[in-house]
């Protein structure tokens, strides 16, 4: 007789994307303290949290569907979540310039960067050129 008293118990909402969800969403494993490793990480993490700001003013969350989508293979967050959780972790060999993502693990590698606008535009390169899992 109400269908829509069971609504939210049998219909998954999609809930919007924003920077805030995205940045609960990625769990940063840092290098022990007091390391090197963990002074360059510690650079780049405000500068991934300003580029999910910068993406979602001025993109909306469409691009932060895609930055998701580069990072796990989802463009947006499926009903039961993400198994294993999705994380981001670092490259420090120095060679890489672009992120890297391994969607089975969830994993996204951010490259090591002194410069936030080199870093937005490593992001934006990778992202906008990476057509994942077949898609048009």
């Amino acid at each position: 007789m109400h269908p829509d008293s069971f609504r939210t118990l049998m219909c998954h909402e999609l809930a919007t994307l924003t920077a805030d969800v995205m940045d609960e969403l990625f769990h940063i494993r840092l290098s022990e303290v007091g390391s090197n490793k963990r002074m360059a990480e510690e650079l780049v993490v405000p500068f991934w949290r300003d580029y999910l700001q910068d993406v979602e003013e001025e993109d909306g969350p469409a691009k932060l569907g895609k930055i998701l989508a580069f990072a796990t293979g989802a463009n947006v967050v499926p009903p039961i979540g993400f198994s294993p959780q999705p994380s981001i972790d670092f490259l420090h060999d120095g060679k890489h310039r672009l992120p890297m993502a391994n969607t089975c693990i969830n994993c996204l590698r951010l490259p090591l960067m002194d410069r936030y606008v080199e870093f937005k535009d490593s992001m934006d390169f990778a992202v906008g050129n990476t057509q994942g899992f077949g898609r048009m």
